[in-house]
Protein backbone atom coordinates (compact mmCIF):
# COMPACT_ATOMS: atom_id res chain seq x y z
CA UNK A 1 0.00 0.00 0.00
CA UNK A 2 0.80 4.00 -0.47
CA UNK A 3 0.24 4.68 2.91
CA UNK A 4 2.40 1.59 4.34
CA UNK A 5 5.69 3.79 5.02
CA UNK A 6 3.53 6.11 6.79
CA UNK A 7 1.60 3.43 8.41
CA UNK A 8 4.66 1.40 9.97
CA UNK A 9 5.31 5.16 12.13
CA UNK A 10 2.76 4.41 14.34
CA UNK A 11 1.93 0.36 14.03
CA UNK A 12 5.81 -0.87 13.79
CA UNK A 13 7.17 -2.76 10.55
CA UNK A 14 6.71 -6.08 9.99
CA UNK A 15 9.85 -8.42 10.13
CA UNK A 16 8.65 -10.87 7.37
CA UNK A 17 11.23 -13.35 5.56
CA UNK A 18 9.63 -15.53 2.13
CA UNK A 19 9.70 -19.23 3.04
CA UNK A 20 11.28 -21.70 2.21
CA UNK A 21 8.42 -23.61 -0.07
CA UNK A 22 7.72 -24.76 -3.86
CA UNK A 23 11.28 -24.88 -5.57
CA UNK A 24 12.67 -23.68 -2.18
CA UNK A 25 11.56 -26.50 -0.15
CA UNK A 26 14.62 -28.11 2.40
CA UNK A 27 16.47 -31.07 2.08
CA UNK A 28 19.14 -32.61 2.97
CA UNK A 29 20.73 -33.39 -0.27
CA UNK A 30 24.38 -31.33 0.08
CA UNK A 31 24.95 -33.04 3.14
CA UNK A 32 24.16 -36.46 1.93
CA UNK A 33 26.54 -35.61 -1.63
CA UNK A 34 29.93 -37.23 -1.89
CA UNK A 35 33.20 -35.27 -0.43
CA UNK A 36 35.02 -34.77 -3.81
CA UNK A 37 38.19 -32.66 -2.00
CA UNK A 38 38.68 -31.25 1.51
CA UNK A 39 39.96 -28.15 0.85
CA UNK A 40 40.20 -24.83 3.52
CA UNK A 41 37.42 -22.26 2.44
CA UNK A 42 37.25 -23.87 -1.50
CA UNK A 43 35.17 -20.44 -3.69
CA UNK A 44 35.22 -19.99 -7.04
CA UNK A 45 35.03 -22.89 -9.45
CA UNK A 46 35.87 -22.74 -12.90
CA UNK A 47 36.31 -25.79 -15.69
CA UNK A 48 39.01 -25.09 -17.98
CA UNK A 49 40.50 -26.89 -20.48
CA UNK A 50 38.83 -30.01 -18.88
CA UNK A 51 40.33 -29.67 -15.29
CA UNK A 52 38.12 -28.25 -12.24
CA UNK A 53 39.78 -25.41 -10.86
CA UNK A 54 39.33 -23.91 -7.56
CA UNK A 55 40.42 -21.40 -5.33
CA UNK A 56 41.37 -21.09 -1.91
CA UNK A 57 43.01 -18.33 0.09
CA UNK A 58 45.59 -16.56 -2.45
CA UNK A 59 45.93 -20.14 -4.74
CA UNK A 60 44.15 -22.38 -7.69
CA UNK A 61 43.68 -25.79 -7.03
CA UNK A 62 43.50 -28.33 -9.71
CA UNK A 63 41.13 -31.07 -8.47
CA UNK A 64 40.85 -34.60 -9.55
CA UNK A 65 39.10 -37.67 -8.23
CA UNK A 66 40.84 -39.20 -5.43
CA UNK A 67 43.88 -37.17 -5.21
CA UNK A 68 44.86 -34.38 -3.50
CA UNK A 69 44.45 -31.00 -4.73
CA UNK A 70 47.30 -29.57 -6.92
CA UNK A 71 48.59 -25.94 -6.61
CA UNK A 72 48.25 -24.42 -10.22
CA UNK A 73 48.70 -20.99 -9.53
CA UNK A 74 49.57 -18.64 -6.41
CA UNK A 75 49.11 -14.76 -6.00
CA UNK A 76 50.15 -11.98 -3.55
CA UNK A 77 46.80 -11.82 -2.35
CA UNK A 78 43.61 -13.74 -1.82
CA UNK A 79 41.67 -14.67 -5.43
CA UNK A 80 38.23 -13.21 -4.97
CA UNK A 81 37.27 -13.79 -8.76
CA UNK A 82 37.56 -16.50 -11.55
CA UNK A 83 36.58 -16.86 -15.22
CA UNK A 84 37.78 -17.66 -18.55
CA UNK A 85 38.36 -16.04 -21.86
CA UNK A 86 37.83 -17.68 -24.76
CA UNK A 87 41.71 -17.73 -25.77
CA UNK A 88 41.98 -19.92 -22.59
CA UNK A 89 43.28 -17.34 -20.65
CA UNK A 90 43.65 -17.30 -16.58
CA UNK A 91 41.41 -14.05 -15.09
CA UNK A 92 41.98 -13.54 -11.92
CA UNK A 93 40.73 -10.96 -9.27
CA UNK A 94 42.32 -10.40 -6.09
CA UNK A 95 41.40 -9.07 -2.70
CA UNK A 96 43.83 -6.26 -3.24
CA UNK A 97 41.65 -4.79 -6.12
CA UNK A 98 44.29 -6.08 -9.04
CA UNK A 99 42.82 -7.71 -11.92
CA UNK A 100 45.16 -10.47 -13.78
CA UNK A 101 44.44 -11.86 -17.25
CA UNK A 102 47.27 -14.80 -18.19
CA UNK A 103 49.37 -13.32 -15.60
CA UNK A 104 49.48 -9.78 -16.72
CA UNK A 105 47.85 -7.11 -14.67
CA UNK A 106 45.37 -5.09 -16.44
CA UNK A 107 44.48 -1.52 -15.64
CA UNK A 108 41.10 -1.10 -14.38
CA UNK A 109 38.98 2.74 -13.90
CA UNK A 110 39.67 4.17 -10.54
CA UNK A 111 38.35 3.43 -7.42
CA UNK A 112 37.20 0.09 -8.98
CA UNK A 113 39.09 -2.55 -6.56
CA UNK A 114 36.57 -4.94 -4.86
CA UNK A 115 36.12 -7.45 -7.49
CA UNK A 116 33.37 -9.87 -6.38
CA UNK A 117 32.37 -11.96 -10.22
CA UNK A 118 34.08 -12.24 -13.38
CA UNK A 119 32.01 -13.53 -16.54
CA UNK A 120 33.22 -13.80 -20.58
CA UNK A 121 30.25 -13.48 -22.78
CA UNK A 122 30.30 -15.31 -26.02
CA UNK A 123 31.44 -12.77 -28.28
CA UNK A 124 34.93 -11.72 -25.69
CA UNK A 125 32.92 -9.24 -23.75
CA UNK A 126 34.69 -9.27 -20.42
CA UNK A 127 31.71 -8.45 -17.33
CA UNK A 128 33.33 -7.86 -14.06
CA UNK A 129 31.50 -7.03 -10.75
CA UNK A 130 32.52 -4.40 -8.22
CA UNK A 131 30.77 -5.34 -5.01
CA UNK A 132 31.31 -1.94 -3.26
CA UNK A 133 33.30 1.41 -3.43
CA UNK A 134 33.41 0.93 0.64
CA UNK A 135 35.11 -2.18 1.03
CA UNK A 136 36.73 -5.16 -0.17
CA UNK A 137 35.11 -8.36 -1.14
CA UNK A 138 36.11 -10.15 2.69
CA UNK A 139 34.11 -7.37 4.10
CA UNK A 140 30.97 -7.84 2.23
CA UNK A 141 29.48 -7.95 6.16
CA UNK A 142 30.27 -4.46 7.07
CA UNK A 143 29.10 -3.54 3.34
CA UNK A 144 25.52 -5.32 4.27
CA UNK A 145 25.06 -4.17 7.70
CA UNK A 146 25.51 -0.56 6.55
CA UNK A 147 23.30 -1.14 3.92
CA UNK A 148 25.82 0.02 1.30
CA UNK A 149 24.57 -0.03 -2.34
CA UNK A 150 27.51 1.40 -4.11
CA UNK A 151 28.29 -1.55 -6.27
CA UNK A 152 28.74 -1.65 -9.95
CA UNK A 153 29.03 -3.25 -13.33
CA UNK A 154 31.44 -2.78 -16.21
CA UNK A 155 32.54 -4.36 -19.57
CA UNK A 156 35.49 -4.55 -21.17
CA UNK A 157 34.94 -5.30 -25.18
CA UNK A 158 36.75 -7.73 -26.81
CA UNK A 159 38.62 -5.77 -29.29
CA UNK A 160 40.72 -4.47 -25.96
CA UNK A 161 40.32 -1.10 -24.72
CA UNK A 162 39.49 0.11 -20.75
CA UNK A 163 36.79 -0.62 -19.36
CA UNK A 164 32.84 0.79 -19.42
CA UNK A 165 30.49 1.74 -16.70
CA UNK A 166 27.47 0.17 -17.32
CA UNK A 167 25.27 1.24 -14.27
CA UNK A 168 25.45 1.63 -10.57
CA UNK A 169 23.61 1.72 -7.66
CA UNK A 170 24.25 -2.18 -7.57
CA UNK A 171 23.63 -3.65 -3.66
CA UNK A 172 26.28 -5.72 -3.66
CA UNK A 173 26.88 -7.68 -7.44
CA UNK A 174 28.21 -11.16 -6.68
CA UNK A 175 27.89 -13.07 -9.89
CA UNK A 176 27.51 -12.89 -13.40
CA UNK A 177 26.08 -14.37 -15.86
CA UNK A 178 26.37 -13.43 -19.74
CA UNK A 179 23.21 -13.59 -21.96
CA UNK A 180 23.68 -12.78 -25.32
CA UNK A 181 24.59 -8.84 -24.98
CA UNK A 182 22.86 -8.89 -21.74
CA UNK A 183 24.33 -10.04 -18.40
CA UNK A 184 22.06 -11.25 -15.50
CA UNK A 185 23.32 -10.34 -12.26
CA UNK A 186 22.94 -11.65 -8.56
CA UNK A 187 22.22 -8.30 -6.10
CA UNK A 188 23.28 -9.64 -2.89
CA UNK A 189 21.54 -7.33 -0.43
CA UNK A 190 18.54 -6.82 -2.61
CA UNK A 191 17.60 -10.61 -2.56
CA UNK A 192 17.18 -10.83 -6.23
CA UNK A 193 18.03 -11.36 -9.66
CA UNK A 194 18.74 -7.86 -12.31
CA UNK A 195 19.42 -8.18 -15.82
CA UNK A 196 21.13 -5.60 -17.60
CA UNK A 197 21.16 -4.23 -21.42
CA UNK A 198 24.98 -4.51 -22.32
CA UNK A 199 24.26 -1.40 -23.99
CA UNK A 200 22.09 0.70 -22.49
CA UNK A 201 22.75 -0.49 -18.69
CA UNK A 202 18.51 -0.43 -18.47
CA UNK A 203 17.55 -2.93 -16.10
CA UNK A 204 15.08 -4.97 -15.16
CA UNK A 205 14.30 -7.44 -12.39
CA UNK A 206 13.99 -11.33 -13.42
CA UNK A 207 13.92 -12.96 -9.88
CA UNK A 208 12.45 -11.69 -6.28
CA UNK A 209 12.34 -12.27 -3.11
CA UNK A 210 14.69 -14.74 -2.83
CA UNK A 211 14.99 -16.53 0.87
CA UNK A 212 18.85 -15.97 1.27
CA UNK A 213 21.82 -13.89 0.04
CA UNK A 214 22.38 -15.14 -3.80
CA UNK A 215 25.88 -15.21 -4.70
CA UNK A 216 27.37 -16.65 -7.97
CA UNK A 217 25.54 -18.20 -10.95
CA UNK A 218 26.62 -21.05 -13.09
CA UNK A 219 25.22 -22.34 -16.59
CA UNK A 220 23.78 -25.20 -16.59
CA UNK A 221 24.17 -27.99 -18.80
CA UNK A 222 20.64 -28.07 -20.59
CA UNK A 223 19.84 -24.81 -20.41
CA UNK A 224 19.11 -22.30 -17.68
CA UNK A 225 21.28 -21.80 -14.70
CA UNK A 226 22.31 -22.60 -11.31
CA UNK A 227 22.12 -19.96 -8.77
CA UNK A 228 24.13 -20.33 -5.38
CA UNK A 229 22.95 -18.42 -2.06
CA UNK A 230 25.44 -17.63 0.38
CA UNK A 231 23.58 -17.73 3.52
CA UNK A 232 20.15 -17.42 4.89
CA UNK A 233 17.63 -14.38 5.38
CA UNK A 234 17.02 -14.29 8.95
CA UNK A 235 14.38 -12.35 11.11
CA UNK A 236 16.34 -11.33 13.73
CA UNK A 237 18.64 -10.02 10.81
CA UNK A 238 16.32 -8.38 9.02
CA UNK A 239 15.43 -6.22 12.47
CA UNK A 240 18.87 -6.04 13.27
CA UNK A 241 18.77 -4.21 9.67
CA UNK A 242 16.33 -1.76 11.08
CA UNK A 243 17.81 -0.44 14.27
CA UNK A 244 20.13 2.11 12.58
CA UNK A 245 21.88 3.54 16.24
CA UNK A 246 22.25 -0.22 17.36
CA UNK A 247 23.58 -1.31 14.34
CA UNK A 248 25.74 1.51 14.55
CA UNK A 249 26.71 0.63 18.31
CA UNK A 250 27.40 -3.21 17.05
CA UNK A 251 29.57 -2.15 14.26
CA UNK A 252 31.42 0.04 16.56
CA UNK A 253 31.78 -2.23 19.68
CA UNK A 254 31.75 -5.82 18.53
CA UNK A 255 34.21 -8.25 17.05
CA UNK A 256 32.88 -8.85 13.04
CA UNK A 257 32.56 -12.18 14.04
CA UNK A 258 30.29 -11.93 16.30
CA UNK A 259 28.16 -9.47 14.51
CA UNK A 260 24.05 -10.34 14.18
CA UNK A 261 24.98 -11.17 10.78
CA UNK A 262 25.06 -13.87 7.74
CA UNK A 263 27.51 -15.76 8.24
CA UNK A 264 29.40 -18.76 6.17
CA UNK A 265 29.85 -21.34 9.15
CA UNK A 266 28.21 -21.27 12.39
CA UNK A 267 28.20 -22.88 15.84
CA UNK A 268 31.60 -22.54 16.40
CA UNK A 269 31.81 -20.43 19.41
CA UNK A 270 30.02 -19.74 22.25
CA UNK A 271 30.21 -16.30 21.84
CA UNK A 272 28.23 -16.16 18.31
CA UNK A 273 24.72 -14.59 18.65
CA UNK A 274 22.05 -16.53 18.95
CA UNK A 275 18.45 -16.07 18.26
CA UNK A 276 15.19 -18.37 19.98
CA UNK A 277 15.20 -21.57 18.61
CA UNK A 278 18.15 -22.01 17.34
CA UNK A 279 19.21 -22.77 21.06
CA UNK A 280 20.02 -26.93 21.34
CA UNK A 281 17.41 -28.91 23.19
CA UNK A 282 18.04 -32.04 24.43
CA UNK A 283 21.71 -31.73 22.56
CA UNK A 284 19.54 -31.65 19.36
CA UNK A 285 20.05 -28.99 16.61
CA UNK A 286 16.40 -28.96 14.91
CA UNK A 287 17.22 -28.66 11.01
CA UNK A 288 14.16 -25.97 11.25
CA UNK A 289 15.44 -23.54 13.68
CA UNK A 290 17.00 -20.07 12.96
CA UNK A 291 20.37 -20.03 11.29
CA UNK A 292 22.98 -17.26 10.51
CA UNK A 293 24.55 -19.72 7.81
CA UNK A 294 23.16 -22.11 5.59
CA UNK A 295 23.37 -24.29 2.32
CA UNK A 296 21.61 -23.50 -0.72
CA UNK A 297 21.80 -23.79 -4.89
CA UNK A 298 19.17 -23.81 -6.94
CA UNK A 299 18.70 -24.81 -10.05
CA UNK A 300 17.01 -21.71 -12.85
CA UNK A 301 15.43 -22.63 -15.77
CA UNK A 302 16.23 -20.65 -19.13
CA UNK A 303 13.63 -17.44 -17.82
CA UNK A 304 15.84 -17.97 -14.86
CA UNK A 305 12.81 -19.09 -12.40
CA UNK A 306 13.43 -21.63 -9.58
CA UNK A 307 12.87 -25.43 -10.53
CA UNK A 308 14.31 -27.02 -7.31
CA UNK A 309 17.06 -26.88 -4.87
CA UNK A 310 19.55 -28.79 -2.83
CA UNK A 311 19.96 -27.56 0.58
CA UNK A 312 22.42 -28.12 3.99
CA UNK A 313 19.79 -26.91 6.39
CA UNK A 314 20.26 -25.18 10.05
CA UNK A 315 21.92 -28.79 12.04
CA UNK A 316 24.46 -29.45 8.98
CA UNK A 317 28.07 -28.44 7.86
CA UNK A 318 28.07 -27.89 3.97
CA UNK A 319 27.21 -23.94 4.46
CA UNK A 320 28.30 -20.89 2.98
CA UNK A 321 27.41 -22.16 -0.72
CA UNK A 322 29.50 -19.03 -3.33
CA UNK A 323 30.08 -21.08 -6.33
CA UNK A 324 29.06 -23.95 -8.19
CA UNK A 325 30.20 -25.74 -11.54
CA UNK A 326 28.62 -28.30 -14.05
CA UNK A 327 30.32 -30.27 -16.55
CA UNK A 328 30.62 -33.47 -17.87
CA UNK A 329 26.91 -34.16 -16.03
CA UNK A 330 28.73 -33.55 -12.53
CA UNK A 331 27.44 -31.04 -10.52
CA UNK A 332 30.78 -29.31 -8.24
CA UNK A 333 29.81 -26.98 -5.17
CA UNK A 334 32.56 -25.71 -2.71
CA UNK A 335 31.50 -25.17 0.31
CA UNK A 336 33.31 -22.32 2.41
CA UNK A 337 31.41 -23.08 5.85
CA UNK A 338 32.17 -26.92 5.38
CA UNK A 339 35.75 -26.70 3.75
CA UNK A 340 35.33 -29.22 0.59
CA UNK A 341 33.95 -29.48 -2.72
CA UNK A 342 30.76 -31.80 -3.32
CA UNK A 343 29.84 -33.50 -6.80
CA UNK A 344 26.99 -34.77 -7.38
CA UNK A 345 25.33 -36.52 -10.64
CA UNK A 346 23.23 -33.94 -12.14
CA UNK A 347 21.45 -35.95 -14.01
CA UNK A 348 20.05 -37.93 -11.13
CA UNK A 349 18.78 -34.43 -9.80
Amino acid sequence: MILDPVLDLFRGKAVTIPPLDGAFRPNTRLDEAPVFADLTEPDNLLVADGRLLVSSGNAVYSLAAGVEPKVVGTFLSPITALALSLSGDLTVGLESGKLLVAGKEVSLPAGVSCITALAYADDGTLWLAHGSAEHTPSQWAADLMKKGASGSLWRRDAAGGGFRKVAGDIAFPYGLHPIGRDVLVSESWRHQLVRFDGATGSRSTVLTHLPGYPARLAPAGVGGAWLALFAPRNRLIEFVLQETHYRRDMLDQVAPAYWIAPALASNRSFLEPLQCGGIRTMGIHKPWSPSRSYGLVVRLDQNMQPQFSLHSRADGTRHGICSVAETDGRLFIASRGGDCVLAIDAGGL
